[in-house]
């Protein structure tokens, strides 16, 4: 990162890297940008051309101008400081430069598809709506170098998430991402057309990767966010004394998430679904925590992790999930949870939320991600009944 710049007379310049820091549970950065500029002593110019002497001076003040606007369109490249500030030109950030920013949302799409569905969609809208200070990130195992560019023009999802300033897109490598992990060895190893359940499986390593190498929340694709989760490091109660996978958080290089890596590899059966995934956290939580019931909307700790209630993310169980594509006679609050996990796995009808229906999942997206409602959802629906009329 960009940390000290010098320039000659009139003036040398020291720009130090933004200190940001997070008070308590607060949402919002703290950022500090410190300048110095120590005067030279400058030979006086000669009276006898006072013209020349203005144009100098103009010249000077151009160059200066220049000089800092550089420097603020670096600091907003490299500082998640300023997403609220300084629109960000993304398309020359690497992942890692935008990882390391600290406190990423990362999303995962690990199947070939490369036009977002409208819950993928709202999922990151929602997380890019909640938490404007982070970097929301959506990695895609069917976009390479060479494509990911050229998407933003060619589906309506990518044209949507590209525009939000704090979103990015980008390629999922997995070579790359299990460098300097346990994960891979077994990477190396594993042959995915052998595989059973390689979507979910590399998923679940992915995820449990990128969180120890860089820190920050990990939400699966069918999350809507409804308002900041406090904690840092945290897991989540699918059930009493069961975690999910679905979504956690932590700082980089905790111990439990590499861990969760060696296990992974120890313990490892593609065959059973969710092995590597929730009864994976599950069972590492136990080595650590004497897991309890929990009694009403309390939250559990153990160690530095929080064990977040069911009501936080589960508050509709999964045996009751179609009730998120019903219409409720009056809707539920949700006043004690952070995000809502959809259940899409569960979806074999593939319902899907249709505008004018007043599910419950309809009042959810033009709550918390109502362009994804307006554009994917609205607007094709419409596309849709012209082109019948047009056809008739």
């Amino acid at each position: 990162m960009l940390q000290t710049v010098w320039v000659s007379s009139p003036g040398r310049w020291t720009l130090r890297e933004p200190a940001c820091r997070r008070g308590g549970k607060q949402t919002r950065w703290k950022c500090r940008f410190v300048r110095t500029i120590i005067q030279h002593p400058c030979q006086r110019h000669a009276t006898k051309r006072p013209g020349k002497v203005r144009m100098l001076k103009k010249i000077q003040i151009c160059l200066c101008f220049f000089f800092v606007s550089g420097i603020l369109y670096e600091i907003s490249l490299l500082s998640g400081c300023f997403f609220s500030y300084v629109p960000v030109s993304k398309h020359f950030l690497t992942p890692e430069q935008v990882l390391n920013l600290g406190k990423s949302i990362i999303f995962l799409e690990t199947t070939e598809r490369l036009e977002p569905p409208p819950l993928v969609s709202c999922s990151v809208e929602s997380a890019a709506r909640i938490y404007q200070d982070r970097p929301i990130i959506l990695f895609m195992k069917g976009l390479t170098n060479d494509t990911a560019l050229d998407l933003n023009s060619s589906y309506a999802a990518f044209s949507l998430l590209s525009s939000m300033k704090n979103v990015f897109i980008f390629p999922l490598q997995m070579e790359i991402v299990f460098q300097e992990t346990p994960l891979l060895q077994w990477y190396n190893q594993v042959v995915p057309e052998q595989e059973k359940n390689w979507v979910h499986v590399s998923s679940d390593a992915s995820r449990l990767a990128l969180i120890w190498k860089y820190g920050g929340i990990y939400m699966d694709t069918d999350v809507i966010s409804i308002r900041p989760i406090p904690e840092e490091s945290f897991l989540a109660a699918q059930k009493s004394r069961f975690s999910s996978n679905g979504i956690f958080g932590f700082p980089a290089h905790h111990k439990f998430i590499w861990d969760c890596m060696e296990n992974f590899v120890l313990k490892y059966n593609g065959n059973i679904w969710g092995n590597q995934g929730p009864f994976l956290m599950t069972r590492m939580l136990k080595t650590i925590c004497n897991l309890t019931d929990f009694k009403g909307t309390e939250d559990h700790r153990c160690q530095n992790i929080s064990f977040l209630n069911p009501q936080r993310f589960y508050p509709i169980p999964y045996p009751a999930w179609g009730r998120y594509y019903q219409v409720w006679d009056k809707s539920p609050n949700f006043n004690h949870s952070y995000a809502l996990h959809l259940w899409n796995f569960m979806n074999h009808n593939r319902k899907a939320v249709v505008a004018g229906s007043n599910t419950l999942a309809e009042k959810l997206y033009k709550t918390y991600c109502p362009t994804t409602y307006e554009d994917l959802i609205q607007n094709a629906e419409l596309r849709d009944f012209a082109r019948s009329e047009d056809v008739a």
